[in-house]
Formats: structure tokens, sequence, C-alpha cells
């Protein structure tokens, strides 16, 4: 593939990564992250009394609602008029109500209820004009190696909200030379086979948020996979403090200037 061709399938790369970011109830659309606790309690930013409940030997979340409040079911789009429950599993999430403009995730995270409110009106989102990125760097786009665990490995991990603990399943490591050394990093593993690398590098905090990901295509037959950093962005929690995203493994951090890929949002 010619320097050329990179260049248009990336800059295309980031016009779709930039209108998924745009997306109306999207991750620039959060305006809070709140915890349920047994005890019935109103919400910011919603109405609605809102509580967990173990009565029945399953935790779930409940709303408690009259239809003139003016929330309303996201699937059905019927009126909240009395007293509902929603369970989920851990790491799962769903729209579960509208107010307005404002979207209500239910989320379960560390083995916890909380909402999320996801507002289009958010200047977040209505600010928006892209992510800051790096100039294109074909020396970026590395060959590596694919070194795939016999089985893959639970590793537990922190994650950008200190209240969640998060598990990284490793599937083996990526191994590629630069300036002579040898670096390995721990990815997760996809339905496709694609590899999902979150990492440190020595650009974190100097124009970068303080980790990223980047994501290949699955490993060739031989092994080889090529790992491309200008495709390297920003978790959710780079542009809002209500994400839950997992921290890299411990032992993914590059005594690399990773100087490729997605800034901090306020970089310029």
């Amino acid at each position: 593939m010619t320097e050329d061709s990179q260049l248009e399938r990336w800059q295309r790369f980031r016009d779709n990564r930039n209108n998924a970011l745009a997306e109306e109830h999207g991750w620039l659309s959060l305006t809070s992250l709140q915890w349920l606790t047994p005890e019935p309690s109103p919400m910011e930013f919603v109405p609605g009394l809102w509580h967990t409940d173990e009565s029945t030997g399953l935790e779930t979340a409940v709303l408690t609602a009259r239809a003139d409040e003016g929330l309303v079911f996201v699937e059905e789009g019927d009126p909240v008029d009395g007293t509902f429950a929603a369970h989920l599993d851990n790491e799962e999430s769903l729209n579960w109500v509208r107010y307005g403009t404002i979207v209500v995730e239910l989320v379960m995270r560390g083995g916890s209820y909380a909402i999320r409110t996801r507002d289009s009106q958010s200047p977040t989102l209505t600010e928006f004009r892209g992510v800051p990125v790096y100039d294109y760097a074909p020396e970026w786009v590395i060959e590596a190696r694919w070194e795939p665990y016999p089985e893959p490995r639970k590793v537990p991990i922190s994650t950008a909200n200190p209240l969640v603990d998060g598990v990284h399943t490793s599937a083996g490591e990526v191994v590629f030379h630069r300036h002579g050394h040898e670096y390995r990093l721990q990815a997760e593993q996809g339905r496709l086979k694609d590899l999902t690398i979150t990492f440190h590098d020595e650009t974190n905090g100097q124009g970068t948020d303080d980790w990223r990901k980047v994501t290949t295509a699955a490993p060739r037959p031989d092994g080889t996979v090529i790992v491309d950093f200008n495709r390297a962005i920003n978790y959710p929690s780079a542009f809002t403090p209500f994400g839950t995203c997992p921290m890299p493994v411990k032992g993914n951090s590059l005594d690399l200037a990773v100087e490729a890929g997605e800034k901090l949002p306020n970089a310029g």
C-alpha cells in the first residue's frame, strides 16, 4: 500500500471517528454519573425517585415517577407512570428512559447500579469540532508479532473511576521492536480476532491523555500483525469525568513518545 493510500484511509478513519463522537447521545453528551442507594432518592437533571432493591433475592434498579413528570421509556415511548424495575448484570448498560433532551442510561459497574445522564444539549457535544491529532506519521505503522497465550488470562485493573474495579482479559502479547529495543504489550482479542491494546507512553500528560488504546485487524496466518499508532484513540474518560474506562494492564507502558494518534481534547 502506498503512503498516499495509507493517508487517505487514515483520513477516512478520522472522519468516521469524529462523526461517531458527535452522535446525539454519544459519549460527549454525558452530564452525570450518579450511584443508586437502597433509599428512594431524587437525582440531578431528571425527575422521579430512584433506588436499588434486593427484596426478591435479585438486585434490581427501581424507578418511581408520575406520568405528568415527563419521563418516557426509550424503547416504547410510553410515559413512566408508577414503579418499574430493571435488572442488569455487571458491565451491562441500558438506555432506560428519556426526559426532554436527556436519555438516562442505567449501568451496573463494579457490582453497583448507577445512572448516567446523556444530554444532546451538553456543551461538550454542541461545541465539539473534532479531536486534535498528530499529523499522520508512517513511521508509526509497525509490523509486530502476535504471541497468544494458551488460554486468556483475567487480570485485575483499575479504571477511570476509583470506585470501579475492572478486569482485562489478556489473550496474548503483541511484540515489536523500536530503536533496537523489544516491546511487549498485552492485548484483548475481539470476536473477529481483532486486537485492542490499552497503553501508556511518554506523551501522556504532555499533549495526550493519561492512556490511550489502539485496535488492530486480526493477526495474519503467519502471526504478524500491523499496529498503526496513528489510529490510537482516547477513551471516553478523556472527554468526560463520568466514564468508567479501563486503565492499561500493568506493564503496558512504553518508554517511547508515541507522537501519533489522538491528543487531549483541549490540546488544540
